[in-house]
């Protein structure tokens, strides 16, 4: 039984969502052409991911335990089938997506190799020469590339007018933590040693690119590297413990992670390290000396006290911290939703001013 209510989506939500899964189910049944893939069988294992998670709301609504319960509820060689198929899903739908909603020609796109890690240049007309986003992208540290998130960093690079370096980060659970922060800080230490200036560098990411932006600051600090001029995340996870009161509260109204199974995802990119670390959980950090930080965050869904409670504590350490809500939309709106919500278009123009603000300040 789904986790979701889907009488508290709106009507334009549930329609992008149903639109989304129609794409995922093609891309499924595409998967299963393949003939390395013929012995998947998928519908079993959706019905165990469903049954996991199902589990999970379950010691949640009971106070009897968290996510760690779950710990080797699938098998490592599970994991790695699974992370396979939502892999290519997730493809062939940005594949789909980009053919209805074109990127512009004249942005140039260019894989390169960043000090040792995967990337790529975006760069639209006019963007600046010497200042630079350097992007993380979300998918919780198992799916998803640069590729994916190409429609949403290239319509910032267009509100800002700056190149945009997309970071193709190593994912779990073939990689698992630290691999994809080491990959993070390696490609801010390359843009470092490429001349670019730390004062125009802007950090930014989503969900598990958020959470890798934050936790790169905290390292780049720790590592007395001198710090970019500021950071983005957007509905960031700063929190692997079962501390998160909204993680709960909010499922019913999170269509983008409340069925998904996060419950597999977290163990998978963890392998066993402490959840309380605060490089896994920036939450935790101490944050003193970090730059300006913008988060984005919907109240509706399951991280939204991952930004409520990080900003309080960035704000406690004396940090320059924003905090940006908007209500009723749903886990990087501004992504998911860039062609048919409002609040994307919104918090995209507010992520602009904020990083006008603190590069040409």
């Amino acid at each position: 039984m789904p986790i979701l209510d889907r009488s508290k989506i709106r009507p334009e939500i549930l329609k992008a969502i149903d639109e989304n899964q129609k794409l995922q189910m093609k891309g499924a049944l595409e998967f299963l052409k393949f003939k390395e893939n013929k012995g998947f069988n998928l519908q079993a294992y959706m019905q165990k991911v469903e049954e996991g998670n199902k589990k999970l709301f379950q010691l949640l609504s009971e106070n009897k335990g968290s996510i760690e319960d779950l710990y080797g509820f699938f098998s490592d060689e599970e994991m790695l089938l699974l992370a396979k198929f939502f892999r290519f899903v997730v493809e062939y739908y940005t594949k789909a997506e980009l053919e209805q909603f074109p990127l512009p020609e004249d942005v140039q796109i260019e894989e390169i190799n960043a000090g040792g890690v995967l990337a790529e240049w975006q760069i639209v007309p006019g963007a600046q020469k010497d200042e630079v986003i350097l992007y993380f992208h979300g998918g919780g540290f198992v799916l998803m590339s640069p590729k994916t998130h190409r429609a949403l960093t290239i319509e910032i690079a267009q509100r800002t007018k700056l190149r945009v370096l997309s970071v193709d980060y190593r994912l779990a659970p073939e990689h698992p933590f630290p691999a994809p922060l080491e990959d993070c800080v390696k490609a801010y230490k390359w843009l470092l040693s490429q001349g670019f200036r730390a004062e125009n560098i802007i950090i930014a990411g989503d969900s598990a690119g958020g959470s890798l932006t934050l936790s790169t600051l905290i390292k780049l600090r720790d590592e007395k590297i001198i710090l970019p001029a500021g950071a983005v995340a957007l509905s960031p996870a700063t929190d692997f413990t079962a501390e998160s009161k909204t993680f709960y509260e909010n499922a019913e109204t999170d269509p983008i992670l409340a069925d998904i199974g996060i419950f597999w995802w977290i163990p998978a990119y963890l392998a066993g390290a402490d959840p309380n670390n605060p490089l896994i959980s920036p939450l935790f950090a101490d944050l003193k000396g970090l730059p300006p930080i913008l988060l984005q965050v919907s109240t509706s869904e399951m991280l939204y006290d991952h930004s409520t409670r990080f900003i309080e504590r960035a704000k406690a350490a004396g940090v320059d911290a924003t905090l940006q809500e908007w209500k009723d939309t749903i886990h990087v709106f501004q992504g998911f939703g860039l062609h048919n919500l409002p609040e994307a278009k919104d918090a995209i123009i507010k992520i602009g001013e904020f990083i006008q603000k603190i590069i040409f300040r």
